[in-house]
């Protein structure tokens, strides 16, 4: 398994939300290179980072940020937020970012992930799947759906999707534990043919040592980074196999 620290950008600056409210802003670090060099010398391979300016306006506006980090970085990069068109997918691979997140776009322009796919391979695009309640939500969180997280999964399966990022909201930025009821329908519901990552909650090693018994892909460690209840170093070496 692997694991993925986050690092969430706002306004340039490194941040973390409260169950994905825009009101709960918290700065939790200083420089977002520094972090990441942080990631890297703990570590770490991958780095998941996530535009919420992008996400809230439907359109990339911190690329800039996540180019940096991968031409000055060996992190290989997850980004989403605002991902709406074939261009900008282009332009982030095309900059050095290893895969893309499409969360919206998936509910709302499937095609475009179909299309995607197509084009740049299921290795390079992941859908993020942002349950509340176990239904959909979208546009940065801020508007919900009537489709629940398995049924979306399934779709985005049919059309070659692979990787999907699965955050239960409720637990976002809460250190409360992984939603590991929620992740295990979905595991079982797909028959461990895909790639999941479990996102949201995560607060210490029991969190990452449950996900890695689940036979999960990877989990995504923010919060509990930056307040200290989650060591990277101990994390990676558990979820790589050493104890």
């Amino acid at each position: 398994m692997i694991i993925l620290p986050a690092i969430d950008i706002k306004d340039g600056n490194c941040v973390r939300l409260f169950k994905g409210d825009f009101s709960t802003v918290e700065k939790v670090a200083a420089d977002y290179m520094e972090t990441a060099k942080d990631f890297e010398a703990a570590g770490a391979s991958w780095i998941h980072m996530v535009d919420l300016d992008g996400a809230k306006e439907g359109r990339p506006v911190n690329q800039k940020i996540y180019k940096d980090v991968a031409a000055n970085t060996s992190l290989k990069l997850e980004v989403g937020g605002g991902i709406r068109n074939l261009e900008t997918i282009a332009e982030y691979l095309d900059s050095g970012v290893e895969r893309v997140i499409l969360g919206s776009a998936a509910l709302k322009d499937p095609k475009l992930v179909q299309d995607a796919v197509k084009q740049f391979s299921s290795r390079h695009i992941a859908v993020g799947i942002d349950a509340k309640n176990g239904m959909v939500a979208t546009e940065g969180w801020l508007e919900e759906s009537d489709v629940d997280y398995i049924t979306l999964t399934r779709e985005m399966m049919a059309v070659g999707v692979r990787y999907f990022i699965v955050t239960d909201i409720a637990k976002d930025g809460t250190l409360s534990g992984v939603n590991i009821g929620q992740l295990s329908d979905l595991h079982q519901a797909t028959e461990g043919k895909c790639s999941i990552i479990a996102s949201g909650g995560v607060h210490t090693i029991e969190d990452i040592r449950k996900c890695k018994e689940l036979g999960l892909y990877g989990t995504i460690c923010g919060k509990s980074i930056y307040k200290g209840t989650l060591d990277l170093r101990e994390a990676i070496a558990l979820a790589e196999g050493a104890e």
